[in-house]
């Protein structure tokens, strides 16, 4: 069915106008001058070809048939008013799912979540952890917190958090066989590697572009920084994983060298979602508690 229907901003002028009797009066409810609401009013009557009001020098005064159309379109605005404020309070409350990788899950956001669970208890947090990408077209995900270059082809991303890399070990493994003092100290096999080995830009950096990481093999960032706390080897630690593990003295950075790592940290939706209330509100929670950890690079 085609609605025919005039212009929503000539209906709001007019029903703010016929219930005040006053385009002055309207135009202070509405923001704007009285000669625009004077206009929409004309740009309805044009419309409909009814003559809504009758204009006296100093006054308008509402005709029959406009105070009867008034009271329609004001019952009409009402019910798009509430309706709008349902939608948005259902947006602000309800679930909210968060996909994640474990590593970031459990390193750091976990620890954190409380807080954020006690600002918004409207909330039903959920998080979902995984190192395969979430698929928000088939999932029921809101919003998700991705390590990469902040391209993901029909997704919007925010830049959250950049990092840095540099070599980490517990304080017994700098303190035993290979006294890591410089980083020539370092040992090929004692080098623990991601699938994914950035370990030639950081010995590149050092100058041992010849040197060749050698030690275990890792599929998750979060079970290679726990290898090095538990003495394995050495890790190249990103900046946000690992601070809470060098502000515990767990881990140590035996070395004075950090480089910029090529990927970062975003939060990731669907194009829009990203405005929604209550993932903005995840959002900027998150990015506060960036600002005000103390252990946070």
């Amino acid at each position: 069915m085609s609605r025919r229907l005039p212009p929503l901003t000539t209906l709001r002028a007019f029903e703010a106008a016929a219930r005040h009797s006053s385009f002055a009066s309207a135009a202070d409810e509405l923001s704007i001058t009285p000669a625009a609401v004077s206009q929409q009013v004309r740009h309805l009557e044009d419309h409909l070809s009814v003559r809504l009001f009758t204009r006296h020098a100093r006054r308008v005064e509402v005709t029959a048939a406009g105070a009867d159309y008034a009271r329609t379109v004001g019952a009409m605005l009402d019910q798009l008013a509430l309706a709008t404020e349902r939608i948005q309070h259902a947006d602000r409350v309800g679930r909210l799912t968060i996909a994640t990788t474990p590593s970031l899950a459990a390193q750091w956001l976990m620890p954190r979540l409380i807080r954020f669970l006690e600002l918004h208890p409207e909330l039903d947090v959920r998080l979902s952890t995984s190192n395969a990408l979430v698929d928000f077209e088939r999932q029921d995900v809101e919003v998700a917190v991705r390590y990469g270059d902040g391209r993901w082809p029909g997704l919007q991303s925010e830049l959250l958090i950049a990092t840095e890399l540099f070599p980490v070990c517990s304080p017994s493994f700098r303190q035993g066989a290979q006294r890591l003092r410089i980083p020539a100290n370092l040992r090929p096999r004692s080098l623990l590697r991601l699938m994914s080995n950035e370990w030639p830009k950081w010995l590149e950096a050092a100058g041992l572009g010849d040197m060749r990481a050698e030690g275990p093999q890792y599929s998750d960032v979060g079970l290679l920084t726990q290898a090095a706390v538990a003495g394995q080897g050495v890790a190249l630690g990103q900046s946000i994983i690992v601070a809470d593990d060098l502000a515990d003295g767990r881990l140590i950075e035996p070395f004075n060298l950090r480089i910029p790592s090529q990927s970062a940290y975003y939060i990731v939706g669907l194009p829009g979602d990203l405005e929604r209330p209550k993932v903005r509100a995840f959002s900027q929670w998150l990015r506060k508690e960036l600002a005000r950890d103390d252990r946070s690079p």
